[in-house]
């Protein structure tokens, strides 16, 4: 069977939990399917062609770009029997492959456009063009891969013209020999982290969605001895990037071990990170799933996060972590709740312990990367049986 995997991201332009995602199923993939990947960026490989948007575009609105590198792709699909995407970056090369070339075309959902209006900040009117590529694809494609129950569902609530029978519910999944606890200390003492006092650790980026500002807030009711660790970058926006510096200089000028990482780190480090944690926090305000969550479980941390989306799917409430429910309408009472969760926690190192130890377990048990592309390539069989 010969895949075409599209996606924006790919290593080594990894940068949110979409890209974790394709990279480690095309690892596993590789040896099911005849898998080609189509992504951003310059070069090829064997198995691997890189687009970049059209240079006459360049300075346009990132939308536009977009769709110029979804038709480099197109153009390089011939041979291929089934098409997969990844975001809609990458969906409407998989709709419009289907149309050119004839062949089944099965989209990921990792997001949904309709569900993260604050894109219009970063997009402007591009962001009317990504939801009608996500819609278009959405509606066309053979089968939508949902990674989460929660993500099914408002697929069906937001393309009531997609057949429920053609949404399929494959979860993320984790490397649980690359995401180990590492009881080495060297990473910490580099990043100048107080090893003897606990610590609350993010990892993303800095969004509307990913809650940072929420965080900074809660972070106030932190006992005093227990650190707060952000590994935050690219801000979508000035205006969110303005936002996170303000909160964090606020919270930096009357608090000691307050720490911001703003470069995205090498992947053992960040193990390290999570590793050490008393606590990992996930304050989204929308999740599909949040792989992330998967990967502190993995290296034996225990999580706080928002109940949204996929993330009970993930996160146990009272075995794997704590789960805080988010409210658009009592942004106060979310952080009042998160900060009262993680001092509560970061403060009691037996029941984090048991925490940790208990995510570790779930995430080795349950959502292994060889199960996720077993299910896929059946997917793809059933698919392909289908249109014969």
């Amino acid at each position: 069977m010969k895949v075409g995997l599209l996606t924006r991201e790919y290593p080594p332009d990894v940068y949110g939990g979409a890209g974790v995602h394709v990279e480690f199923l095309a690892r596993e993939l590789r040896s099911l399917v005849d898998l080609d990947v189509h992504c951003w960026g310059e070069g090829t490989a064997d198995g691997l062609r890189r687009h970049r948007a059209w240079p006459a575009l360049d300075g346009a609105n990132d939308a536009l770009r977009t769709l110029s590198v979804d038709l480099s792709m197109t153009a390089a699909l011939a041979g291929r029997e089934l098409l997969h995407s990844h975001t809609w970056y990458a969906a409407l090369a998989g709709h419009l492959g289907k149309l050119l070339h004839g062949i089944p075309h099965v989209m990921t959902s990792h997001s949904l456009e309709p569900l993260r209006p604050w894109k219009a900040e970063q997009l402007g009117g591009g962001y009317a063009l990504s939801s009608w590529a996500e819609r278009t694809a959405a509606e066309s494609a053979d089968a939508v891969i949902a990674v989460s129950g929660a993500m099914r569902e408002d697929i069906l609530t937001c393309y009531p013209a997609v057949d429920p029978a053609k949404v399929h519910v494959v979860h993320n999944g984790i490397d649980a020999d690359l995401y180990r606890p590492d009881p080495g200390t060297d990473v910490l003492e580099r990043l100048g982290i107080d090893t003897d006092r606990p610590y609350v650790l993010f990892v993303g980026r800095i969004t509307r969605q990913k809650g940072v500002p929420h965080l900074l807030r809660a972070a106030r009711m932190l006992d005093r001895d227990v650190q707060l660790i952000l590994c935050a970058g690219a801000p979508d926006t000035p205006e969110i990037d303005a936002e996170f510096r303000t909160l964090f200089d606020e919270l930096d000028r009357t608090r000691a071990g307050v720490r911001w990482i703003p470069e995205m780190l090498p992947r053992p480090d960040v193990v390290q990170l999570l590793t050490h944690a008393a606590v990992f926090v996930c304050p989204s305000v929308y999740e599909p799933l949040g792989i992330v969550n998967l990967e502190a479980m993995a290296c034996g941390t225990a999580v706080v996060a928002s109940r949204v989306g996929g993330i009970p799917e993930v996160v146990s409430d009272g075995t794997t972590g704590l789960l805080v429910p988010y409210r658009e309408s009592d942004p106060k009472g979310f952080e009042h709740d998160l900060g009262l969760l993680l001092d509560r926690l970061a403060t009691d190192p037996e029941r984090a312990g048991a925490m940790g130890a208990a995510g570790r377990h779930r995430a080795v048990r349950e959502f292994g990367w060889d199960t996720v592309a077993r299910r896929t390539a059946e997917l793809y069989e059933e698919i392909l049986h289908a249109d014969r």
